[in-house]
């Protein structure tokens, strides 16, 4: 079996995380410790496009959210600007990427010859400003797809059947509704497309100077590809757009190689000719690889833009809720996953409304309000959520009895407002006992033997400790937060090391015996209460989070969007 001292001596693996804010880099050594990191951030660095939080929101067409496709063009360019007095790109033997998830970009006719003569004395900006069939790519955020979704699950026999198809039912930000409605509403734009391209396989494309694969991990978050064949499904395509799949081109293991760099960046940038560009991949599955994450019994918290739990497991099976994609570090295996787009920017609001806009103020406030909130239980949606399927709007409840012996015995009643501090604390359970009760009906462990915290808000210890005593069991944290771009140059090393041995090898043949020697391990931040009230706590937590989840049904069956 290869080992870590595969990887050549000197040797940089560079990842990149195209995100919904901003497009990071992290570069990694031989010894797979980080040796530089650059962050582009769209709305302060690139002012020009005018987004907020790395979107335009179309106020004219409700829950339609997309990005400009060329401000990650532009963005690519800066990002590699800045990290040029920082590393040797000539040193770097293999770059891989992470991309928002569902996120899809329209290469109109003719772009593959643009995109394989590029000129370096020229920007990319100047010469790629003209490739595309609409200039905005719809986005994770995007909920305006509704018909679309039922159309293809009636197309194909029902939701669950689609789910077992493709391993999650139809969901408004899956690139094959997206598609569907751009087909229906602008025909003009569809047929004058030569490619489809999501975020990642985009991103990898422009690195390769010709149209990338879309990878099967990617993949699997379209409704397009059948889950267990790992090739497009002719049924959904048909039912998604007519010669859809000449647009897709094909799948690709996330470990193979999508080509060597173009050699526009060669000379541009001083790369290495024969350096790799392994297929980019999504941003849960850079970060799965990014963790570490290969114990059936652990789950991963990424704290974001968007909020997901994900683990593992050894088969799909596939629900009306959540995800499954194939694992992207493990070929046979599978990546099972909860999505919530209410995350950061949600908490932003409440920290914004009620918190002085501190972070410090809210973390305050955190810590001395008490757990369960004195029985005050929030839901919160800045933005129209995807599970549960809700539109905009906060639902705040009071909850009696918490002494009780049973769910079946408290009481709620709905309230106009909370006080600023059980705001913040509201806003923090509510989310954590959602992805508790979520995660343990979608047959997630329970409880898992650890849970292993990434994303921005992962490095707020507050939040940590009602991590821990909801779910009632230890927080570890990794050394950066941010898990996608980390495990992106982690997968550029991975894809380089399956391309040297002329097969797939295990990704643990990087790190095995000496992960704590790499910037990939992770540390203890907040251990299992093991005392008395830390267990009473846990079964409190546990009737109030079967009381969320009534509330939540009712709310869905009064108000839902599905």
């Amino acid at each position: 079996m290869a080992g870590r001292g595969s990887l050549p001596e000197g040797s940089l693996f560079l990842g990149f995380d195209s995100s919904t804010q901003s497009l990071k880099a992290t570069v990694l050594n031989n010894e797979l410790a980080i040796v530089a990191s650059e962050i582009v951030n769209f709305d302060s660095e690139l002012p020009h496009y005018k987004t907020e939080g790395g979107v335009y929101r179309d106020s004219a067409d409700d829950g339609h959210i997309f990005s400009p496709t060329i401000m990650w063009v532009e963005a690519l360019e800066l990002l590699l600007e800045k990290l040029k007095p920082k590393i040797n790109f000539s040193k770097v033997v293999a770059v891989s990427g992470s991309g928002q998830q569902h996120g899809s970009v329209y290469w109109k006719k003719g772009s593959q010859e643009v995109l394989s003569s590029l000129d370096p004395s020229n920007s990319l900006l100047l010469q790629l400003k003209h490739v595309f069939s609409t200039m905005n790519s719809p986005i994770w955020m995007d909920s305006s797809t509704t018909k679309q979704c039922r159309e293809i699950e009636n197309a194909v026999g029902g939701a669950l059947e689609l789910a077992k198809l493709t391993g999650s039912r139809a969901y408004e930000r899956f690139t094959g509704p997206q598609i569907r409605k751009i087909y229906q509403t602008e025909p003009n734009v569809y047929e004058d497309t030569e490619r489809i391209s999501l975020v990642s396989s985009f991103m990898a494309s422009i690195l390769v100077g010709s149209y990338a694969s879309i990878d099967e991990t990617d993949g699997a978050g379209m409704n397009l590809m059948d889950i267990n064949q790992r090739t497009w499904s002719k049924a959904v395509l048909e039912a998604t757009a007519p010669g859809l799949e000449g647009r897709l081109g094909n799948l690709a293991p996330a470990y193979s190689i999508a080509g060597q760099i173009a050699p526009y960046f060669v000379e541009r940038f001083q790369f290495d000719k024969n350096c790799l560009v392994i297929q980019w991949s999504g941003d849960n599955p850079n970060s799965l690889a990014g963790l570490t994450l290969n114990t059936p019994g652990d789950l991963a918290i990424s704290l974001g833009t968007s909020d997901t739990v994900f683990g593992i497991t050894a088969e799909a099976k596939p629900s009306l809720e959540g995800h499954v994609f194939p694992n992207p570090v493990e070929p046979d295996g599978y990546m099972v996953m909860l999505c919530y787009k209410n995350g950061s920017l949600t908490r932003e609001d409440v920290r914004n409304r009620c918190a002085e806009k501190s972070w410090d103020v809210f973390n305050s406030y955190l810590e001395k309000t008490s757990p369960l909130n004195g029985g005050k239980l929030g839901f919160y949606y800045k933005d129209h959520e995807i599970l549960p399927p809700l539109p905009v709007g906060f639902h705040r409840y009071m909850i009696e009895n918490l002494d009780a012996a049973s769910s079946d015995n408290l009481i709620e009643h709905e309230v106009a407002e909370f006080d600023p501090p059980s705001e913040v604390r509201a806003i923090i359970e509510g989310q954590m006992l959602s992805m508790r009760g979520h995660a343990e009906r979608f047959g997630m462990p329970n409880p898992p033997k650890r849970i292993i915290a990434t994303g921005g808000a992962s490095s707020n210890e507050s939040i940590l400790r009602a991590v821990a005593q909801i779910f009632g069991c230890p927080v570890f944290t990794v050394q950066r937060p941010d898990s996608a771009s980390l495990g992106a140059a982690l997968r550029a090393a991975h894809g380089w090391l399956c391309n040297a041995a002329g097969s797939f090898v295990p990704i643990s043949c990087l790190y095995e015996g000496n992960l704590e020697k790499t910037s990939l391990g992770s540390k203890l931040a907040i251990p299992a209460g093991d005392k008395d009230e830390d267990r009473e706590l846990l079964k409190k937590y546990t009737l109030v989070m079967k009381k969320r989840m009534e509330i939540e049904k009712r709310l869905v069956e009064k108000i839902g969007r599905a």
